[in-house]
């Protein structure tokens, strides 16, 4: 049983009328998500955190990457696999006998404490990193609910494990659609390699790939560096952040 329920039951979306495009993200729940990440959730009416598949050891499930004067630094949160056999997201736990929030908390304000907006976003993070955390999933869902609210991003947030959903990895994504209401996918760039067109069609459900091209936007820390967390982005252009990541 976790600590808590991080997303609150919602109600999916109306039902379709003819020619009205609903769409839906499904992506599996990230430690401080990149800005693309965001962006899928802007351009879409629901977002489907995708947490009742396998996790992957050496993805962004647990840890991303922050800008320093030595440029890009990772923040991993330490996790409990060895010895689990092909766990589900959900069901990861984090270490916690390592101070792993203390040197996320600490490398954030060495890097950022120059930055024109550190103080509110710290703030946030601060808050969210000082509670206790058992499973990655709570706080990663946690973390991406924190981060809408820093960017003024409301989207209806669902989990892929409270629908009753069954099947192949293409009749899954497309009953997690109908789940919500949605007659849209919207897809990141790297579904084009497994994602089978035809059948979302052939289930009257719309399906178009993200194609993210990276903004710039002012950073510390000499050149510009892409690929960064979303907190990158947020210390230095605070309420902005929005208008620059939706592209």
């Amino acid at each position: 049983m976790h600590l808590e329920r991080t997303v609150q039951a919602q109600e999916p979306l109306e039902a379709t009328t003819l020619g009205e495009r609903k769409a839906a993200a499904i992506l599996q729940p990230s430690y401080l998500p990149w800005l693309g990440y965001f962006a899928q959730a802007y351009h879409t009416d629901a977002f489907i955190l995708y947490d009742d598949v396998q996790y992957d050891k050496h993805g962004w499930r647990n840890r991303n990457r922050i800008k320093t004067p030595n440029g890009p630094q990772w923040l991993t949160v330490p996790v409990l696999t060895r010895g689990k056999e092909r766990p589900l997201i959900r069901d990861v736990e984090i270490t916690n006998t390592e101070r792993w929030q203390h040197k996320h908390l600490s490398s954030l304000k060495q890097n950022y404490a120059k930055a024109a907006h550190f103080e509110a976003c710290f703030e946030v993070l601060e808050a969210l990193l000082g509670r206790p955390w058992k499973y990655l999933v709570d706080l990663n869902v946690a973390c991406f609910r924190a981060l809408n609210e820093l960017l003024g991003l409301h989207r209806p947030t669902f989990l892929a494990s409270d629908f009753d959903v069954s099947g192949d990895r293409i009749e899954r994504l497309i009953a997690l659609c109908r789940a919500v209401g949605a007659n849209a996918f919207y897809e990141g760039q790297a579904g084009q390699d497994y994602i089978d067109d035809q059948r979302f069609a052939d289930a009257g459900i719309a399906i178009t790939y993200q194609q993210y091209n990276h903004p710039t936007y002012p950073q510390l820390h000499g050149d510009f560096v892409p690929y960064l967390s979303v907190v990158d982005l947020l210390f230095n252009c605070g309420p902005g952040s929005l208008d620059i990541l939706a592209v």
